[in-house]
């Protein structure tokens, strides 16, 4: 029997725990798992991101994860409500909904949405 791979959880890197609990708690509606004196999990619906703490803001700065939801709407007008100020999602070649969040170090987080309906590839329209 072929053993399955149940789940993937970002890792991702921080200057200060307490800065990044503090900023996916207010901000982002995540809730604290674990903190540790050098690493952190929040969760939030399911999904967690951890993060380690990290010396070098270049890391930082050059890190990013894809987290997919239902309504990129949804989650823009919540973080919003929260203070939390960014821009509207916005529809990709692609065809999917992205919405980008930038933490208070620099981790990038891209939020998509999948639509409904299928698009053709990006490959496909520009062929």
């Amino acid at each position: 029997m072929r053993a399955l791979i149940q789940s993937t959880v970002p890792v991702l890197a921080s200057l200060n725990l307490d800065e990044s609990r503090g900023f996916y708690t207010t901000y982002l509606g995540f809730q604290v798992v674990l903190q540790a004196t050098d690493y952190l999990i929040v969760e939030r619906d399911g999904a967690q991101l951890h993060f380690w703490l990290c010396t070098e803001r270049h890391v930082a700065e050059n890190t990013s994860c894809y987290i997919r939801t239902g309504d990129c709407q949804a989650l823009y007008r919540e973080f919003c409500q929260r203070g939390l100020v960014l821009d509207a999602p916005v529809m990709q070649p692609w065809g999917m909904q992205e919405l980008y969040v930038i933490d208070a170090r620099g981790n990038l987080l891209k939020f998509g949405e999948q639509p409904a309906v299928s698009h053709p590839s990006f490959a496909e329209e520009n062929c």
